[in-house]
């Protein structure tokens, strides 16, 4: 075992494209999504301890974020203790760069971290196929942090396909300080598709992500990728929260190639073109009193640091 605290890196995620299945019956939806790991992140240490704690800080706000087994992170760490045979605890310390319920994933990126941070600290060596199980059981998103890159995502989402994808994509994320709850948001996409009648009796298993999506990030051309970014979750966002679209329409006005929602929301990614087109979105978004950040995309997943 470890003496010294393990840091372990892991990214958010943007939904470059997210196809949304009907609800079945065990109250999941088919996906057919691609993911893009971007360089904003969450920082995990974890350090010897006799019994499981956490403590959470960092740059964006953390009071929502629960101390208990309802954190992904802690129940990270459990689940591989469990799985192992370790009879020992750890204490986490989780330090938050990707917005709180705001569709990037940070959550599942805290557990990704923690899975191999303790991984290391306990000397459990479970290797990647037995790790990307245990992050399957905690979460659809879980096994991408993992991996990072660019992937493409079947099933609920943990079914992944690493995508080729060349070059750098820049992205303009503009964040909200009030965040939105990723099982309301399917819930009210459910409802509107009730309203409309598109209910399917037998719904698929499996979705596909269209080849135009494919064919630009293998190009690495953002204005390739830009017409083709979707995301069926983002009718639903935006019923929760208005102001939305008009932060999604300035964005193009400002000089973005494309706009979306990321996952469940309320972040909202703009694909520019080149990192000085960022900036200058970046700034004319800021300049309307928004908080904007300027990242790139593909990055590596959970990784051990120093």
């Amino acid at each position: 075992m470890a003496s010294r605290p393990v840091h372990v890196r892991a990214p958010g995620k943007i939904n470059v494209y997210l196809g949304v299945g009907p609800r079945h019956d065990d109250g999941y939806h088919s996906l057919a999504t691609v993911f893009q790991a971007v360089s904003l992140y969450e920082d995990v240490y974890a350090s010897p301890s006799d019994a499981f704690t956490l403590e959470v800080d960092g740059d964006v706000d953390v009071s929502g974020v629960p101390l208990d087994d309802r954190n992904l992170a802690m129940r990270a760490a459990k689940l591989l203790a469990q799985t192992a045979g370790v009879d020992a605890g750890v204490h986490l310390r989780i330090r938050k760069g990707v917005p709180v319920a705001g569709g990037m994933g940070g959550g599942s990126a805290d557990a990704a971290a923690a899975l191999v941070a303790c991984d290391a600290l306990w000397g459990t060596e479970l290797g990647a196929h037995r790790l990307h199980e245990l992050a399957a059981r905690l979460g659809a998103d879980v096994p991408f942090a993992l991996y990072g890159g660019t992937a493409v995502g079947a099933g609920r989402g943990d079914e992944l396909t690493p995508a080729l994808a060349r070059g750098r994509f820049d992205w303009v994320l503009v964040l909200s300080e009030q965040g939105l709850s990723t099982p309301a948001v399917y819930g009210q996409l459910d409802l509107l598709r009730a309203q409309d009648g598109a209910v399917a009796d037998d719904p698929p298993m499996s979705l596909d992500v269209p080849l135009p999506v494919l064919q630009a990030l293998r190009a690495g051309d953002a204005r390739d990728l830009a017409p083709a970014l979707l995301n069926d979750l983002e009718v639903a966002a935006v019923v929760d929260r208005p102001d939305l679209t008009s932060t999604l329409v300035d964005g193009i006005r400002f000089g973005a190639l494309g706009a979306i929602v990321s996952g469940s929301g309320p972040t909202i990614a703009l694909l520019c073109d080149g990192p000085d087109q960022a900036r200058l979105v970046q700034d004319l978004l800021r300049d309307t009193s928004r908080t904007a950040l300027h990242v790139h995309g593909p990055v590596p997943g959970a990784r051990l640091m120093g």
